[in-house]
Order: C-alpha cells, then structure tokens, then sequence
C-alpha cells in the first residue's frame, strides 16, 4: 500500500501554525534566558583567550569593580518599580563622596561621622526628588536631571572645582585631617578574603530582593508601576510609596558613595558621573533577565555581572577604553530590544 503526499503532510493549513508555534517558542527561550547564555559565553570565551581571567583573584577582581555599580543600580532599581527614574543617582555618589573626604580632610571629624553625614546627603537628594516629583508633580527624568545638575553644581561650590586629600592647602595652612584608618577599610578591607564592598553589595541585594518580593511594600511599589490609579483607588498612598522608592534610591547611592570614596581615599571632582550609565544599564538589562519584565534586584545583579565581566575581559584582551564604551551603549540597546521586542504580551498584540 502506498502513502501519498498529501496523507503524510497532514491536514492542510498545519504547517503555518507549527511554524508560528515554534517561532514563539524560541522567541521565549531568547527573552527568559538569552542574556544568561551570553553571560556564560562571555566568562567561556574570555577563559579560552586569557586562562588568568578564570582565576579566583580576578573573579574577585571582577565582583570589586561591580560592587559601587551594582550598589546605585539597585537603588535605581527601586525607584523604576514605581514608575520613576532616578537620574540623579550618580551625581548623588559624587556627592557624597565629595561630603565625607570633607568631613574627614577639611574638619578633622571621625570616619563614623563621615558616614552619617554621607547618608544624611543621599536624604537630602531624595528629599529634593521627592519635592519635586511628588509635591510639585514634576515628570521624574525631569525633575531627577535637575537634581542631577543641581548637586553636581554644588559639589563643586563646596570645594572650588578642587579635589579633597590629605595634606591639601586651606587658607594657606595644611588641611588638620585624613582618612580614618576604619573608613578606608571599607574600602579596602576584606571579610573572610571577601573584599568588604562585595559582601555590602551582596547584602544589599539579598534585602531589596526580599523588600520587593516578599513584603506587602514591594507589592505596593510594583502595584503604582503597574497602574497608579488603580493603585490608589485600591487604598495605596501612592505618593508616599513613590517617596519611599526614591529615599531608598538616595540610600543606595550614599552607600556607593561612601564605598567609593573608602576606595579612593580621597575626594574626586566627578568621581559619581559614570556609575549613572552604568547603573542605568545594569537595572535595564535587569528587566529581560529570566523575563522577568520589570525591575527586579535579581536581574539587576546579572546586569552588573554582565557589565562587569564584559569591561574585565576586554580589559585583558588589550582593547582600548573607547571600544568598551561603545560595547556597553551595544549591550544597552540589545537589553532593550530583548526587554520590550520579545515580550511575550507585545508580540501577541502584535500577532492580533
């Protein structure tokens, strides 16, 4: 008995469906772990090419450069679970450091007051967002590109566009302080040969993954997202929540600020500015990890790896400080496609 052509390729008009099915299946393995596959290729690839990169000193290495980034990234994070955008994050960082070389350069204060004064200052700039923002209603990239400006601007005010160290001149006479010993051990500083700003980083995510999933905040937070005014008609004070991501936001960055500034041992002019973009894009690539689809401190983390592992490899590889550059914009923009493109939702809709 003989099996026609038409018996074996089954009912007409099957073939389109299979196809479409398939397409949307790949499509969904590309969105949930097509980040994470790049990942591993990148530490595989940077492996075969230079052996020291997989080498526990440089994965140490490699987690102590993400740490200040990862740091601001999860407070970015936050703030971007209600909608917002906190683009004032790196001025914040700058700022801050810049407040505690002061504290302890220029007044001879203690590095604990350095510190209380760093998280004083990331108040203070979620403070202003938040009176911008919330109060007079300003569109957050808005109103968190004037904070950005305006701390910037005052950074510099306080110390004449100069950078802050030990043995400056004041008024003509040496500056009476340093650097405590303590505060630079955060810095510098190892717990069990864990550098101390990696174990920060890790405590810190492992809390805004749990104040954002598992506590009746985070679902607030992620409800005003969603849908403010449904939010609000549910009984949430959105404004109060909206102020409570940004304060978290300023916290973070005072954080990294304070850990930078442990690092530098001295006060920078501009030493926040580029932890902005890099944080930005950490908590962007953050949304299309595991498809998650919207902040997640889990994601935020795999950004910053991801960041991280690509600057460290193309660093040994020799490759000159402008290609990297141009490699993260690269990375940016594809987190973005893979993050809105392949959603799940958006290509149904697209489909109808």
């Amino acid at each position: 008995m003989t099996t026609t052509r038409e018996e074996t390729a089954g009912p007409p008009g099957t073939a389109a469906p299979v196809r479409r099915a398939v397409a949307e299946t790949a499509a969904t393995v590309a969105y949930r772990y097509g980040l994470v596959v790049v990942l591993v290729v990148m530490l595989v690839v940077f492996a075969a090419l230079r052996p020291a990169f997989a080498t526990y000193g440089n994965a140490l290495i490699v987690l102590q450069s993400v740490a200040v980034v990862g740091v601001v990234a999860l407070g970015v994070t936050v703030s971007m679970t209600t909608g917002g955008f906190d683009l004032s994050a790196g001025a914040c960082v700058g700022t801050v450091v810049m407040v505690t070389a002061l504290t302890m350069v220029r007044f001879n204060l203690t590095g604990a007051t350095a510190i209380l004064f760093g998280l004083l200052t990331g108040l203070l700039v979620a403070g202003v967002n938040v009176l911008l923002t919330v109060v007079a209603r300003v569109p957050d990239l808005v109103a968190t590109l004037g904070t950005m400006f305006l701390f910037q601007g005052l950074a510099l005010i306080a110390t004449s566009g100069q950078s802050v160290s030990a043995g400056m001149t004041i008024d003509g006479a040496p500056a009476p302080g340093r650097y405590t010993e303590g505060f630079t051990w955060l810095g510098g500083g190892t717990i069990a040969s864990v550098p101390v700003p990696v174990v920060v980083f890790a405590v810190l995510a492992a809390a805004v993954y749990v104040f954002l999933n598992h506590t009746r905040w985070g679902r607030a937070l992620y409800a005003i997202g969603g849908n403010a005014e449904a939010a609000r008609l549910a009984g949430i004070r959105v404004g109060r929540y909206r102020a409570l991501a940004y304060a978290v936001s300023g916290v973070c960055a005072a954080v990294a600020g304070i850990l930078l500034s442990a690092r530098l041992g001295r006060g920078d002019v501009g030493a926040g500015d580029p932890y902005l973009l890099q944080s930005v894009a950490a908590a962007l690539i953050g949304f299309a990890v595991l498809g998650a689809n919207r902040p997640n401190a889990v994601g935020t983390v795999v950004g910053a790896l991801f960041i991280g592992v690509m600057i460290n490899g193309l660093t040994m590889l020799n490759a000159p400080y402008y290609a990297q550059t141009f490699v993260q914009g690269a990375l940016l923009v594809g987190s973005l496609v893979v993050s809105y493109a392949l959603t799940p939702g958006r290509r149904e809709r697209k489909i109808r």
